[in-house]
């Protein structure tokens, strides 16, 4: 074989490899990389007011968001514009940063929750991951009766965009740290209860008080269920709410509330005395956790901690009387 053979041997050869490469790349599937949950808010337009605020916040949210599974309640433009003006900030800027920090992870849940997972819960609590002072992670109220909302103040417009490490569903309001009042004006269970604290005749403020921060915060609270007052009602012979007397109702109410403590379940104690801000409670844990009245009175504590930023609510099962 001469050299010109050879040359165009090599030339024939080397003309069908780059075919058979060009016809293979022609037919290799495209892959579809789903985006992160922070690559998916930096894809949204109207999620770009998150992202500053992730950036902004303390402790490195991006990389903290990017490292777990999660399930990101994201507000839009227009809920953080609302967040900004009711709370008398000009801009993100003006946002104390650790205090922005602990608003956007409470917009952060744990694992992955779809819209189907709430739908089929209806309603109830989910721990977020911001915190209150003692470090313990807050919850939050869902309810499906109205479409899907958090805490009674913010509903989901777009549920269910999926993330490579999770999931994104767009709330149409910032979700403020929770109170004590929070979670019992957005919990169903607890509108006789908001009845009480806010009848018109009181010479104490309660949702004022137990909506602070400060002092006497943090607060207990042994929260009774809209069928504990209905019990209460039919024992006492007394018609209906606006018929119990004022300071039988405000020494009532105060029987539920400890000042500058917030217990926990597992800091109660057997046989423990609790001063509320009206009489005293016992503890019992005998037959599960229980307080008793100073008239021997006993409820069950069927919910245990459910945090709020300034306290923690215990959710009992008879309303608790001080001594008569």
């Amino acid at each position: 074989m001469n050299y010109i053979s050879k040359l165009s041997l090599l030339a024939l050869f080397s003309g069908i490899l780059l075919t058979s490469c060009g016809s293979d790349d022609d037919n290799t599937p495209v892959l579809e990389v789903t985006p992160s949950i922070v690559e998916t808010a930096q894809a949204t337009p109207d999620l770009s007011i998150l992202v500053e605020a992730l950036q902004a916040a303390d402790g490195n949210l991006i990389d903290v968001i990017n490292a777990g599974e999660y399930t990101v309640l994201a507000p839009t433009n227009e809920a953080f514009a609302a967040f900004l003006t009711a709370n008398g900030f000009n801009s993100l800027a003006d946002v104390p940063t650790d205090v922005l920090s602990n608003i956007l992870l409470n917009h952060v849940i744990t694992g992955t929750i779809t819209s189907t997972d709430l739908m089929t819960a209806g309603a109830g609590y989910t721990k977020t991951n911001a915190t209150n002072a003692d470090g313990d992670l807050l919850d939050a109220y869902f309810s499906t009766s109205n479409g899907v909302t958090f805490n009674g103040v913010s509903s989901v417009a777009t549920a269910d965009v999926e993330a490579s490490n999770g999931v994104v569903h767009i709330v149409d309001a910032v979700i403020g740290l929770p109170t004590v009042v929070t979670f019992a004006v957005a919990d169903p269970t607890f509108e006789t209860l908001v009845a009480a604290l806010t009848r018109a005749d009181h010479t104490t403020d309660y949702v004022g008080t137990l909506s602070t921060g400060t002092q006497p915060s943090p607060f207990t609270v042994f929260a009774p269920t809209n069928d504990a007052f209905g019990a209460l009602l039919i024992e006492t012979g007394i018609p209906t709410l606006g018929d119990i007397p004022l300071e039988l109702l405000e020494n009532t109410l105060n029987t539920h509330v400890i000042g500058f403590l917030n217990a926990r379940a597992e800091d109660l104690v057997q046989d423990q005395v609790l001063a509320t801000l009206g009489s005293t409670l016992t503890v019992s844990l005998t037959d599960g956790p229980q307080l008793t009245d100073e008239n021997g009175r006993v409820a069950n504590i069927i919910v245990t901690n459910v945090q709020a930023y300034n306290g923690v609510v215990h959710v009992i099962d008879k309303v608790l009387l001080p001594l008569l």
